[in-house]
């Protein structure tokens, strides 16, 4: 059941967003300016702050129009006058699951409300019986979209590159060359494959013709020296622009959509990799990759688990090779038949 007339606002509802996590929701905001392409889109961090006010905000152009941060949804739900009570929206998605944050919510003036909250009774909208709550987060809030849409909402327009960072991106990795990214690093070293592996699967493919591109975050100074030690001809896109390691994640967006495919830990590089739509090796240890699989579209996921282990380093290199292999086979083009004549 679609909601008639089309809404013309809409507020999505958030606890926040940290740059993996906006990264990751991604498609969901691309999937709902697809299925309301004339909708005024508010944004709302309820707790915290979100990386689409901050860094990504030249990446959601033409996908939010405006965001709010710490708007205070909480426990100050049962205050006479709660957060944006002079504000009304056709539509909220509340993505988030606590209790008191959507009651506060729910209390905002609205014409349809959707949420999964205390088991979707605050919602307008609910799933049918013999509901599965999906294991991905993006599955769970794409859920809550068809549900608000009435099924599945039309494909939504790319995310945006502005054109200084496309040519950035073009002058670094130029046409011509099969070009594979490494992503070695996270925010958490338990979430890291060891660096020496990545190093080895990266030889491998630059003796098969392809350049190896390493992704370097604002964590990963130490494994700079290595890198350029084991493979001098390796290119480091921040490094070669003279910035040390990369702290523009628009950026690495344009360079990652410059790749034929990639491997990365699970961590927020992978979710830019997935972002830019680059085909992507995954590998997880201690984190659930039902959970937090990156929306890639081409996926190869590596679990320790698959190989006796709970750590990254169960994770042998040969199957990493074996998996890249897999996915270059997968994405390589079909061979052009010859004409009759």
């Amino acid at each position: 059941m679609t909601i008639v007339p089309p809404p013309k606002t809409i507020a999505i509802h958030v606890h926040g967003d940290l740059l993996g996590d906006a990264l990751m929701k991604l498609p969901f905001l691309r999937a709902v300016r697809g299925a309301w392409p004339n909708a005024r889109i508010t944004w709302i961090a309820g707790k915290d702050r979100t990386y689409f006010a901050l860094d990504l905000a030249p990446l959601v152009t033409g996908l939010i129009d405006e965001t709010i941060q710490q708007a205070g949804f909480g426990k100050s739900w049962w205050k006479i006058r709660g957060p944006l009570a002079d504000r009304h929206f056709d539509l909220i998605i509340d993505t988030q699951r606590g209790v008191f944050p959507s009651i506060g919510l729910r209390r905002v003036r609205q014409r349809v409300f959707v949420s999964a909250s205390f088991g979707f009774l605050l919602s307008d909208r609910k799933p049918g019986r013999g509901r599965t709550r999906p294991a991905r987060l993006i599955d769970q809030m794409m859920e809550l979209l068809e549900l608000a849409y009435g099924g599945t909402p039309p494909e939504g327009p790319d995310i945006y590159i502005d054109p200084a960072r496309e040519e950035v991106a073009a002058a670094l990795l130029p046409e011509g060359k099969a070009y594979i990214g490494f992503a070695p690093g996270s925010g958490y070293d338990r979430k890291c494959w060891p660096l020496d592996r990545f190093i080895a699967v990266a030889r491998a493919q630059q003796a098969a013709g392809r350049a190896p591109v390493f992704l370097m975050g604002p964590n990963e100074t130490s494994m700079v020296e290595p890198i350029r030690t084991a493979i001098p001809e390796a290119i480091l896109p921040e490094d070669e622009r003279g910035a040390g390691v990369s702290k523009d994640p628009v950026l690495s967006i344009a360079v990652a959509k410059k790749l034929t495919a990639a491997v990365a830990n699970d961590a927020g590089a992978g979710h830019i990799l997935a972002a830019a739509g680059t085909p992507l090796v995954s590998l997880f240890g201690p984190t659930p990759s039902e959970k937090f699989a990156p929306g890639a579209p081409i996926l190869r996921i590596v679990r320790a688990q698959d190989f006796g282990g709970e750590e990254m380093d169960a994770i042998p290199e040969e199957a990493v090779g074996a998996a890249l292999k897999d996915l270059l086979k997968e994405t390589a083009p079909a061979p052009s038949r010859p004409a009759k004549g």
